[in-house]
């Protein structure tokens, strides 16, 4: 089955290189980010995990939780996560999956039920497993990514949609194209104007149905 947006994220049971983690338990009530790659010790996926390593604080602020995945194995994670360490001149902190199996690539839908790792792999034979997913509290998935493997995913907009996705989280807004933390939200259309300004204050009607909001506290 296709893991959508607002599914339920599989509760699977797996090895990392911090010790086996269950994902529902790992989650608890935080925000998580999940970011997978095909195989370690390679170029653009060492400056992608040097990149979540420095940016710790920033998962802190958000409450938020991030897991790494890669198909190789735990010791394997372990001896990257120096070459990691180095590059990025930061800790990395945060569990690896080590998905040998391709159990969690394939529940998340990132390679297909007969996908297997043939001797002498390279990363083209996981190519796909190259995603990022963002999951609420509750479990369910809210933003999924997926880039190709000549391009270093931009963890500036992960945040940036991660702040985004914070702030209109079970509340009936949403945020406009480039918006950024401070700016002002729309309200959806689910409430008419006299109850979007009970609830928000004054509008900015640019259009009957695009509602601007001050940002709420």
């Amino acid at each position: 089955m296709a893991l959508r947006i607002n599914d339920t994220v599989p509760n699977l049971t797996f090895p990392t290189d911090l010790g086996e983690l269950t994902l529902h338990d790992w989650i608890g009530d935080s925000w998580a980010v999940i970011f997978s790659h095909p195989k370690d010790f390679t170029p653009v996926c060492t400056t992608e995990f040097g990149a979540v390593a420095q940016l710790a604080d920033e998962w802190e602020k958000r409450g938020t939780k991030v897991l790494g995945v890669s198909v190789d194995g735990a010791e394997d994670h372990k001896k990257w996560k120096g070459d990691i360490e180095s590059f990025g001149g930061a800790k990395a902190g945060f569990p690896i999956v080590a998905d040998t199996e391709l159990t969690f690539s394939k529940a998340f839908d990132m390679l297909p039920a007969d996908a297997y790792l043939p001797d002498g792999r390279t990363p083209a034979d996981s190519a796909t497993v190259r995603s990022v997913f963002i999951i609420a509290p509750n479990k369910k998935v809210q933003l999924m990514m997926t880039y190709p493997m000549s391009v270093g995913r931009n963890f500036a907009e992960v945040l940036r949609a991660l702040d985004g996705l914070q702030r209109t989280y079970e509340q009936p807004l949403a945020t406009p194209a480039n918006w950024e933390t401070g700016q002002d939200v729309i309200v959806a259309l689910a409430l008419d104007d006299a109850a979007a300004e009970e609830k928000y204050g004054a509008l900015d009607k640019k259009l009957p149905y695009l509602r601007f909001a001050k940002n709420p506290g």
